[in-house]
């Protein structure tokens, strides 16, 4: 059995910085791209008010578009300096964390490249014109549409990514416990509603969707400013 001491290394203090800012410019530029440009192009069961909005505010849906990619590409930095935090805890789990998070980022890419391709049927490119308007704005809305869809198939894989690091925070005792506790619930609340939205038809009639990440975003929030302001704790001596 290898003993390691639990002392923090001047890189893991860094990295651990580095995801405290990463995890919250994710999350602003989530919020962001999410509500404050996307939703309000978006007009529920009206798919040609829709399609106006988009291609009237075509540089608008296009800035949604660079968020989603910013998006993808935080996330990376995230996982990377996570796993730079959490490798001399255990490797393997640290690995397997970054893993299942590079997952949910690559489909971050394909939000971005949905949209782009929903945005050229909108907009009407001159090779599309041998199609009819209400066909290139079913196509449009099967784009709009996948979008959500997979990002209840990423979702497991966020939630994992989450459970492993909250399990590894406990272990090492880097954050207070009580905040890792917390962590390992929602984590595990998140890829179980996942789940259940994916299998039980209308599930979402019985859990809202707005429930099913938002104890876990609550979770990621508050340890990004923790990791920020406060640092990593000393660390018990930890077996590998």
């Amino acid at each position: 059995m290898n003993i390691t001491t639990g002392m923090i290394t001047e890189s893991q203090r860094k990295a651990a910085r580095v995801a405290g800012g990463a995890g919250l410019v994710t999350m602003a530029t989530a919020v962001i791209g999410t509500f404050l440009i996307y939703a309000p192009l978006i007009v529920p069961g009206n798919l040609a008010e829709t399609a106006r909005n988009i291609t009237a505010h075509e540089a608008r849906f296009r800035l949604q578009i660079a968020c989603e990619l910013i998006y993808g590409t935080g996330v990376v930095v995230l996982l990377t300096a996570l796993y730079q935090v959490f490798e001399p805890v255990s490797r393997g789990l640290a690995m397997l964390a970054a893993l299942f998070r590079l997952l949910f980022a690559m489909l971050w890419v394909l939000f971005a490249l949905h949209l782009l391709h929903a945005l050229r049927l909108f907009t009407g490119a001159e090779y599309l014109r041998v199609f009819d308007a209400d066909k290139l704005q079913a196509l449009a809305r099967l784009d709009l549409y996948t979008n959500f869809d997979a990002y209840y198939v990423g979702l497991p894989f966020y939630g994992l990514a989450s459970t492993v690091c909250a399990w590894l925070w406990w272990k090492s005792k880097y954050i207070p416990r009580a905040l890792a506790g917390f962590g390992l619930v929602a984590s595990a609340w998140c890829v179980a509603c996942a789940f259940g939205f994916i299998i039980v038809p209308h599930f979402d009639k019985a859990v809202n969707l707005w429930w099913f990440d938002a104890p876990l975003g609550g979770f990621e929030m508050i340890t990004s400013v923790w990791l920020l302001v406060r640092g990593l704790k000393p660390g018990a001596p930890l077996t590998r």
